[in-house]
């Protein structure tokens, strides 16, 4: 009898012993990203948010590793490299090119695609739906957002006919965005001026290319490393006299006209529920890649005044916020 309670007991302790270990688990969560880290604190805040919603805490049941390349894409292999060595149990990479370097840096460990652009083209996918492999995530494209940027300049910029495109040739899902772009432009009857930045030194030529080239107004494509120096593409923008566009909202509080595209800090918070869901064990290859179902426009009313641009009242109207 002395001898069963005791079995008895002991087996409670060895799974009360499990239980705690299984509560005390600490995941290591690496975050790669070719973009300044301190043009990221405020995604980086978001999706910490998600994490704590969903019972994760700093220090308690979770390491974050950060790994940054400061601008310098060419960097991004080696850090990516550097978070496999770490053993981490997902690696969450911001954009086409940093999951590209965590995709050759390792085809085991999970990769959440923060931001992605056309993730199937690249190649890291086999479909949204679907995904395959060892990458799941979000992405930042909708068929049809090209279209409706075009528009939108079109009604700031009275007898606009020479648009400019500004995007990263060395980005793989760069060409299919501008492709779409030259599509809508030839639709509303533009011109469209190619040119291509592949790292910050380029900015200052890209720009001059479009003056000369008697550009109207600058559309500026998804691009990790451009939203990591959006405060230097709004001053060019700016000293050049030219309304510009683009997909985040970051870019306009930076000096571009307008913004139209999804909402980034909530696909920050939505990348920490891809990471919960694989840390309790679902495969990557199973969980559909998100396409952005709300978009948000957004106006600067103060890059407007400065280029003598006048916003019809209608599109006030329509902005979800206005930057004053």
């Amino acid at each position: 009898m002395r001898l069963g309670v005791l079995l008895t007991a002991l087996s409670l302790f060895v799974l009360s012993g499990q239980a705690v270990a299984q509560q005390t688990k600490t995941y290591r969560i690496g975050f790669l990203t070719p973009a300044p880290l301190a043009s990221m604190e405020a995604r980086v805040g978001r999706f910490k948010q998600g994490l704590r919603e969903l019972g994760y805490v700093e220090g308690q049941n979770i390491t974050l590793e950060f790994r940054s390349a400061e601008g310098k894409q060419e960097r991004l292999p080696d850090l990516a490299t550097e978070l496999i060595a770490l053993k981490v149990d997902v690696v969450v990479a911001h954009g086409v090119l940093a999951t590209l370097a965590a995709k050759k840096a390792s085809a085991t460990t999970p990769i959440v695609c923060f931001g992605c652009g056309d993730a199937v083209s690249a190649g890291l996918v086999t479909s949204l739906a679907r995904p395959g492999g060892n990458i799941t995530g979000q992405t930042v494209l909708a068929p049809e957002v090209s279209g409706k940027r075009v528009e939108l300049l079109k009604e700031v910029v009275p007898g606009l006919t020479r648009l400019a495109v500004l995007w990263n040739s060395s980005n793989p899902v760069s060409r299919p965005e501008l492709q779409e772009t030259e599509a809508a432009a030839r639709s509303a009857g533009l011109q469209l001026i190619s040119v291509s930045a592949e790292k910050p030194s380029d900015f200052a030529r890209a720009f001059d290319s479009m003056k000369a080239e008697r550009a109207q107004a600058v559309i500026v494509l998804s691009d990790a490393m451009f939203f990591g120096n959006r405060k230097r593409i709004g001053d060019l923008a700016l000293a050049n006299r030219l309304p510009a566009i683009s997909w985040s909202s970051e870019f306009a509080k930076s000096g571009a006209t307008m913004s139209y595209g999804p909402d980034i800090y909530v696909l920050a918070q939505r990348a920490a529920i891809y990471v919960d869901k694989i840390l309790k064990g679902a495969k990557p290859s199973e969980l559909p890649i998100e396409q952005p179902t709300k978009f948000e426009f957004v106006i600067n009313l103060k890059a407007a005044k400065a280029l003598g641009v006048t916003i019809p009242p209608l599109l006030l109207a329509r902005a979800d916020q206005l930057i004053e």
